[in-house]
């Protein structure tokens, strides 16, 4: 997944999101800083959002039902993983993949899991923590393998 697929699937989405949040037309473009007649025609796929704005609506809608359906989970970090083709995470708590993801590999206390929509990887440990997010399973790999050295008790 990349920048420009992101902003398609977003843009696709648009006048869902907004009906899903029972917003007017008017509301969502004041909310999201653009004109009403730019948000119709984004709405009739005659206009694309921009990266820009695709982030205002994954940041401002980030628990819309409609946009976790479209892009699995959390919008904020699959955009921020698509931003920075990879993301060390400050750790924090998750709800362990139970939905969107499938685990692929376990070592040790940590596993390796893959977003079932967006294709990204992350690697939570067995209290549900999330420790690093990737598009690229080979360097996810790795960070798993670090991880795993890292936490054995034999280190």
């Amino acid at each position: 997944m990349d920048k420009e697929m992101v902003i398609d699937l977003v843009t696709e989405q648009m006048a869902r999101i907004r009906k899903e949040k029972n917003y007017t037309q008017d509301r969502m473009a004041e909310v999201l800083g653009l004109s009403k007649r730019h948000l119709q025609q984004v709405e009739k796929n005659r206009l694309r959002l921009n990266w820009t704005q695709t982030a205002a609506v994954c940041a401002l809608f980030r628990d819309s039902d409609i946009l976790k359906g479209t892009l699995g989970d959390d919008p904020l970090e699959i955009l921020e993983v698509v931003a920075h083709d990879e993301l060390h995470l400050s750790v924090e708590r998750t709800i362990g993949g139970k939905v969107w993801w499938r685990t692929s590999i376990k070592k040790g206390t940590f596993r390796l899991q893959q977003n079932v929509l967006s294709q990204h990887y992350r690697i939570l440990d067995d209290e549900n923590y999330r420790y690093y997010s990737s598009f690229n399973k080979e360097e996810a790999k790795r960070r798993l393998e670090e991880l795993s050295q890292l936490s054995s008790p034999y280190s």
